[in-house]
């Protein structure tokens, strides 16, 4: 771009800042008059317009453009019109970049005018001033002259300088005194001059470019003159020696030396105390040296930020950041980024909003902030800070003030009561120690968050310290009048009066309200300066006020007016340029074009639209249209066929006509004969989301050969040429969703109409658009009307504006007037009722908020949804109270019965009757009807429920315009459990008159499995008898049960299959009886043992093994155990049946398992499961490895020692203890013997063998029966006789003491305790056929003196003895303890006459009868 055009451009811009204001107002009248007059008047005025104009014709002089006239190069054939198009193109490229510039240029210079015209009479009062001001002329003079310059061969150097003078002088240069063109060496020179800075730029100077530079300024008041010299130095050996011979010093690259242009720049930016925020600007550098980055300077309130560890910076790759690590609210301020560049600096501005934290406590204050130390002495400092900003919470009442030595994290609490102005003495110091200092609000709610610390303060004598400057107490005055104006869409400009009575002033808090709430929100938290503030972070469209407060060391003052409510929007200004003009269709006389609407209204919608065109080859515009254009369409007709035309477009608002567009490229008037259709074209956009959004275009006005059948749409990536179609097969609707979008991309489209012929021409790109969702978007809600049952879409905006407005459109074509909907909007709200829906109104509806940033929605309103909303909508519209619970009933104490409902809702004027066999029932006798409205709850209870209420029983309730009806049949079965239930709880209400039983009998089983019968009386007293029974028999417990404590219980111990059978409990007195039954048998009885089998399974040992003579047993010790107890005994798991070879038994104390003749079979894992019904108890045993073989030799052992027990030889009965004999009688000792093989039997007289004689006769019959026969006894006779039976497997020694006595003495006294029995005749020994019975006297027995031959078998005691039909004698001989049970025995045992006895004797003793009866 030619610069020295840009410097004429400021010049004219310079020159229309010092128009009069009666300019300004012509221009603003332009599009004011445009409105209220008619055409030809608007024509009129333009051009009076004109005539005004050239009062100051230098000015307009300057601005306008020569008449252009073509050369005669130019002139060309219509075979020429291409290149001339291809050429234009590029010479467009060049004015658009012009045209941007003078847009901006006229963009600053309206601004200027009007706010001229706004200060019109301060003008007026200042002209003599402006007037002496411009009457000085200056002679130009160089503020920064040239500088000598030693430099490479074939690298660059810039000579440059600054000029002052008035008017602006004209730079030239000159090298030895001969002129420099540029045009003499393309690319050899460039002079350039931007705002008084000239440049000379000689590039890859050369050894001959050595010489002395010149640069001449001239103005018409004189000249001046900077020269500086150029040395250009060759490397040594490179050809041409040096001048000097030397190495010359190359000039250092400075940062300040650098090209830097801001791009993305950090905006207004919110924080919160505690966290963290960047600021970061990208730029480019030219160079980019990555050790040379640009110099920047961060300023924070117009004051220069250090880096420290509460501000990071970085410069570099493009990027400057500042890092606040750890916000606090002295933070919060303006910072500017300020980079210094060889043109001077670039500089950016944005405010930063520090709020508080969280408080420490609800309701506590903010933060102190601005901590500072005034004051310092050896021993005292003065701390003072700024108050923070109370809005919501309670008045601060004072302040706490800590320190902490400097290195040390330990807070000492200064003042003991809180302080109540913002300054505080410290006294204490140590000298030569540093400290820093923070202080804590306080209010009625807690203590604020401390303050960030101070910096650091030694505690010394000074001279010099900046001190706390004040003497008037108090706080200041409130502030005056506040106005706020609109700014943008977010923020708001306020101003104010400052207060009366400064006194010594800090800065100002500022406050602000939605309007319609109570809540004010603090709108900076650090005290401003000045009198002027723009509040940011605003909703768009909300209506706010505000007020002001001012501060000082003492706090805060009152609040000031309130200011006059003002919404959030832009300031009312013209549109901007409308741009992207395409043509849309062309018939050779005329052109019909299209354009898009402004990017920014101005604050008020685009009312019209102005539209000039100009030949190619002619730099005068003509105006197209004299009445505004409404639409973005234009048909501009008289046009030449052939001939090349630009066209320029002007948007309109209530502010007035805007800056033109930029011209349009060339368009070649040339009629359209192509059969395939024009190019679609106003691409916009609708629901924008993260991956998501709504391309919307209008249908092409060139259709072509046949009618448009669709549309095929492509898409790509921000600055990508790749473009992705996303339709294969064309659509036949005007706007397609596109999906699949990266969140934060930019994107551009492009669509292209389809006819029979082909597809046609492209669209113009669309403008990029980011797949970003605007903050706070909502969706549509589709809904019904919970008073009116009206279906509805709603929408609410998250921003808006007075001029905004919701277009509903179905299927993206825009709904209008319709009868089918009714559109209502409401401040941010709009919502369109449907006023019948039916299946018609199913599709997609969408809505748009005009003039916001693209706030949009759209719902697909399906016909699921539609039918759960119709059932809605009619169920409102026509009312039912809805309720929680039908119409029911429950039996009560005495019998009586009551019917219920509840409803979810009820009002106090419900109403409602009882219907019962359709018969109404009101309240009165047997009948009570109430309602409670809390609770929703109608009833009505009958006293007396008899069978004469058999029927149904319905309620109706009207409440309002709701109904409601419910009905209850009690009829059949169902009415008579109610009835039987109702008769119960009457008698039960009787029965509980007297004594009786507020807990029937029930079971409990103790620790020990006791089975208790427990049961709870009430309403019992002394004289009250209580009874048990079982089957009607009278049950006496130990302990008599007492009534008065409440409850009775009686134990059945060892509870098994015997106990079964109806127990009953009776409770008697005065007053009545009552009585409890529990039938333990069935189900009861199955409880009772899974209760027992609970309680013995988790007490059962681990199995244990015990070997018999039978076999291998398994035991398993518990509590208690009985066979009705559900108990599973597992062989390698599979149950095991009781069986001849597999035995299951048990005892009380513990159920046993035995494996009889075991073999290697029986090996394995063996189990025993009890279950109580809903747990079983497992416990394991290996019989397998060692543990088998040792079990199997002990059985193996006890079998033969039982096997020897039972084949021994021994007296198995006959024989007395004791005989007493009358002398000359005989005496028979006869007894039965047994053994296998038949044993040997020898007798004994005091211990010495017996011979058989005629006196003494000896027999053994049959190897059964031995009898020892004396013959007519003498007292020689008497003495201790016995028999020794044996034979292999061992014997039996039995002892018999023989007394005679002669005629006529007396019996003599049995000994041992035993009675003396006659003894009986002699006679043929005879088997006995059956044994004797006990002698109930038995005679005393002495101890036995058996030879060793004839002791007891040498078979263990603990031997089990088999069971046989004669009792086994017990013996006194003491055995060793055995776990094991004598088991049964299956082997037969010979009977014997005589039952068993026991004495002290190796052969165990037996009581038996005496043969031979005693003698009288």
């Amino acid at each position: 771009m030619d610069l020295t055009k840009v410097g004429s451009i400021l010049t004219v811009a310079v020159t229309l800042v010092s128009w009069p204001s009666p300019s300004s107002i012509s221009l603003r009248n332009r599009f004011m008059m445009s409105l209220s007059v008619s055409s030809e008047k608007r024509m009129e005025y333009r051009k009076s317009s004109s005539k005004e104009s050239h009062v100051h014709a230098h000015a307009t002089e300057a601005m306008a453009e020569p008449a252009y006239t073509i050369p005669a190069f130019r002139q060309r054939s219509a075979d020429e019109t291409e290149e001339y198009q291809r050429v234009t193109t590029h010479v467009a490229k060049g004015l658009a970049v012009i045209q941007e510039e003078l847009h901006r240029m006229r963009i600053s210079t309206k601004a200027q005018v009007e706010s001229l015209a706004i200060q019109r009479e301060v003008q007026e009062m200042m002209t003599k001033k402006v007037d002496l001001y411009d009457e000085v002329h200056k002679m130009p003079d160089f503020l920064v002259a040239l500088r000598p310059h030693t430099v490479w061969e074939k690298t660059p150097v810039k000579l440059f300088c600054t000029v002052e003078g008035k008017p602006r002088p004209v730079v030239k240069w000159y090298k030895g005194g001969v002129p420099v063109d540029p045009l003499s060496a393309p690319g050899k020179y460039k002079i350039e001059s931007k705002y008084g800075v000239h440049s000379l730029i000689i590039s890859r100077c050369v050894v001959s470019d050595t010489a002395e530079y010149s640069a001449v300024a001239t103005n018409p008041h004189g000249t001046a003159t900077s020269k500086a010299k150029v040395i250009v130095k060759r490397p040594a050996g490179a050809g041409e020696s040096c001048h000097l011979g030397l190495v010359p010093h190359l000039t250092e690259i400075h940062p300040s030396k650098l090209e830097v242009t801001l791009l993305d720049r950090f905006s207004v930016s919110f924080g919160v105390e505690g966290s963290s925020i960047s600021l970061a600007c990208t730029m480019v550098v030219v160079p980019d040296l990555p050790n040379v980055p640009p110099h920047a300077q961060w300023y924070r309130d117009d004051k220069l930020l250090k880096p420290g560890k509460h501000a990071e910076m970085s410069v570099g790759g493009g990027l400057a950041r500042l890092k606040l690590p750890h916000l606090a609210k002295d933070d919060e301020g303006l910072y500017t980024l300020r980079i210094f560049t060889k043109d001077g600096t670039a500089e950016h501005s944005a405010y930063l909003f520090v709020s508080d934290a969280a408080p420490s406590a609800a309701g506590a204050p903010g933060a102190p902030m601005s901590v500072k130390a005034y004051d310092i002495n050896s021993d005292y400092v003065l701390v003072a800070w700024k108050p923070p900003n109370t809005v919501n919470e309670a008045a601060i009442t004072g302040y706490f003030v800590d320190r902490c030595e400097a290195g040390s994290d330990h807070w000492v609490q200064c003042n003991d009561a809180p302080v109540k102005v913002c300054k505080y003495p410290v006294h204490g110091l140590s000298v030569g120690h540093s400290y820093h200092f923070r202080v804590r609000a306080v209010n009625s709610a807690g203590i604020s968050r401390p303050s960030r610390k101070s910096d650091k303060v030694t505690a010394l004598d000074a001279a010099e310290h900046e001190r706390l400057q004040g003497t008037d107490e108090g706080v200041p005055s409130a502030p005056g009048q506040v106005i706020a104006t609109r700014n943008t869409k977010s923020s708001v400009f306020v101003q104010w009066d400052p207060p009366k009575h400064l006194k010594h002033l800090v800065g100002y808090y500022i406050d602000g309200r939605a309007v319609g709430s109570k809540e004010w929100f603090p709108c900076n938290n650090k005290p401003f300066k000045h009198t002027r503030f723009v509040v940011h972070g605003l909703t768009p469209g909300e209506t706010y006020v505000f007020r002001v407060q001012a501060v000082n060391v003492y706090g805060l003052s009152d609040e000031s007016q309130e200011s006059s409510p003002i919404a959030a929007e832009p300031a009312l200004a013209t549109p901007s340029a409308p741009f992207g003009i395409t043509m849309l269709s062309c018939d050779g006389s005329s052109m019909t074009i299209a354009w898009k609407s402004p990017k920014h209204c101005g604050g008020s919608k685009v009312t019209a639209y102005y539209v000039s065109e100009r030949n190619a080859d002619s730099s005068h515009w003509k105006e197209v249209n004299l009445t505004a254009i409404k639409e973005r369409v234009c048909t501009v007709e008289h046009l030449t066929e052939g001939t090349f035309y630009e066209f320029k477009v002007q948007a309109a608002n209530l502010a007035g006509v805007g800056l033109p567009s930029t011209p349009s490229t060339p368009m070649k008037c040339e009629a359209w004969t192509m059969q395939e259709p024009g190019p679609p074209y106003d691409l916009s956009f609708s629901e924008v989301r993260s991956h998501s959004l709504v391309l919307l275009w209008k249908a092409p006005v060139y259709t072509g050969a046949s009618a448009v059948t669709g549309y095929l749409v492509e898409m790509a990536k921000k600055g990508s040429s790749e473009f992705v179609a996303l339709n294969h097969d064309a659509v036949n609707h005007r706007y397609l969703q596109v999906s699949g979008l990266e969140e934060g991309e930019s994107y551009v489209f492009k669509v292209c109409a389809v006819n029979g012929s082909g597809h046609g021409k492209h669209s113009q790109l669309s403008e990029p658009v980011c797949a970003k969702a605007l903050p706070g978007t909502k969706e549509i809600v589709a809904g019904v009307d919970e008073e009116t049952g009206d279906i509805f879409l709603s929408l609410e905006a998250c921003e808006i504006c007075e001029t905004s407005k919701f277009v509903w459109s179905k299927n993206y074509k825009p709904i209008g007037d319709c009868p089918r909907v009714a559109v209502t909007t409401e401040g941010r709200t709009s919502r369109m009722t449907f006023t019948n829906p039916d299946k018609d109104d199913l599709g997609r509806y969408s809505v748009v908020v005009t003039d916001t940033d693209g706030v949009s929605a759209s719902h697909t309103l399906a016909e699921d949804a539609l039918n759960t909303m119709l059932e809605l909508s009619h169920a409102i519209r026509h009312p039912i109270i809805p309720l929680k619970h039908g119409l029911n009933y429950e039996i009560l104490e005495k019998g009586h019965v009551r019917f219920w409902l509840q409803a979810y809702k009820l009002s106090p004027d419900v109403s409602y009757r009882f219907i019962v066999n359709d018969k109404e029932v009101t309240s009165g006798e047997g009948h009570k009807i109430s309602h409670d409205v809390s609770t929703g709850i109608i009833e009505m209870t009958v006293d007396l429920f008899t069978r004469a209420n058999e029927g149904t029983y319905t309620v109706q309730i009207h409440d309002g315009k709701a109904k409601a009806q419910t009905s209850l049949v009690l009829v059949g079965d169902v009415f008579k459990a109610a009835l039987k239930e109702a008769e119960f709880q009457r008698k039960e209400h009787i029965r509980k008159q007297g004594p009786h039983f507020s807990k029937y009998l029930y079971f409990t089983v103790t620790e020990d499995c006791t089975v208790m019968l427990e049961c709870k009386v009430a309403n019992v007293k002394k004289e009250t008898s209580f009874h048990w029974y079982k089957e009607d028999e009278e049950l006496v417990p130990e302990t008599p049960p007492n009534v008065m404590s409440g409850a009775c219980a009686i134990p059945i111990p060892l509870f098994s299959r015997k106990d079964h059978g109806i127990y009953k409990a009776v409770l008697n007195d005065d007053r009545g009886k009552d009585t409890s039954v529990l039938d333990i048998s069935g189900q009861v009885f199955d409880d009772i043992i899974n209760a027992i089998a609970h309680i013995a399974g988790a007490s059962a040992s681990e199995l244990v093994l015990q070997c018999t003579p039978e076999g291998i047993r398994l035991q398993c010790y518990m509590n208690y155990y009985t066979e009705e107890m559900k108990t599973v005994w597992k062989h390698k798991e599979s149950k095991i049946a009781s069986s001849e070879k597999m035995r299951i038994g048990g005892t009380t104390e513990m159920a046993w398992m035995q494996i009889c003749d075991p073999s290697d079979k029986e090996k394995g894992h063996y189990t025993i499961e009890i279950s109580d019904g809903e747990q079983t108890y497992t416990r394991t045993f290996d019989l397998s490895g060692q543990a088998y073989t040792d079990a199997y030799e002990e059985y193996l052992r006890l079998k033969a020692a039982a096997f020897a027990e039972k084949n021994r030889g021994r007296v198995v009965g006959g024989l007395p203890d004791v005989v007493t004999i009358m002398e000359e009688k005989s005496l028979s000792l006869t007894c039965t013997v047994w053994g296998e093989p038949t044993p040997e039997v020898i007798w004994f007289k005091n211990e010495q063998e017996v011979a058989s004689s005629e006196h003494t006769k000896i027999t053994f019959d049959g190897g059964k029966f031995a009898s020892l026969v004396i013959n007519k006894v003498t007292p020689d006779d008497s003495g201790k006789y016995s028999i020794n039976v044996r034979n292999k497997y061992g014997g039996e020694f039995v002892e018999i003491t023989v007394s005679v006595y002669k005629h006529g003495e007396q019996i003599p006294e049995p000994k041992l305790g035993h009675h003396a029995k006659p003894a009986t005749p002699v006679a043929t020994p005879v088997p006995p056929k059956s044994p004797a019975p006990h002698s109930k006297t038995p005679t005393p027995t002495p101890k036995a003196h058996t030879p060793a031959l004839s002791m007891k078998s040498p078979t263990p005691a603990s031997t089990p003895v088999p069971k046989s039909p004669t009792p086994t004698p017990k013996s006194h001989t003491p055995t060793p303890k055995s776990p094991t049970p004598t088991p049964k025995s299956h082997t037969p045992t010979p009977k014997s006459p005589t039952p068993t006895r026991s004495v002290k004797s190796p052969t165990p003793p037996r009581f038996m009868k005496s043969p031979t009866p005693p003698r009288k």
